[in-house]
């Protein structure tokens, strides 16, 4: 399935946008969810927000340690000048 497309929908009386099952499942907005909207230029974007349940479903980005993160958080303090 292409991940760029393009549909017209409805707009109400009110301004509601009607979407179709099928347009809402392919962006993952769902029942009862949240979405995210911002205007660039003349378009309007919306997005899903996913749930937190949905957040901690994924796979982890990459894995560490506290040891590893606090080293970072040195190397860059120092390299600010704020370590001490």
């Amino acid at each position: 399935m292409p991940s760029q497309s393009e549909v017209t929908l409805k707009v109400g009386k009110k301004g509601e946008i009607f979407t179709s099952a099928e347009l809402r499942k392919r962006a993952r907005i769902k029942e009862g969810g949240q979405v995210k909207a911002s205007v660039v230029g003349n378009k309007l974007i919306i997005e899903a927000i996913p749930s937190i349940e949905e957040l901690l479903s994924r796979p982890p980005i990459m894995r560490t340690t506290t040891r590893v993160i606090e080293k970072i958080n040195e190397e860059i303090q120092k390299a600010e000048g704020i370590y001490g």
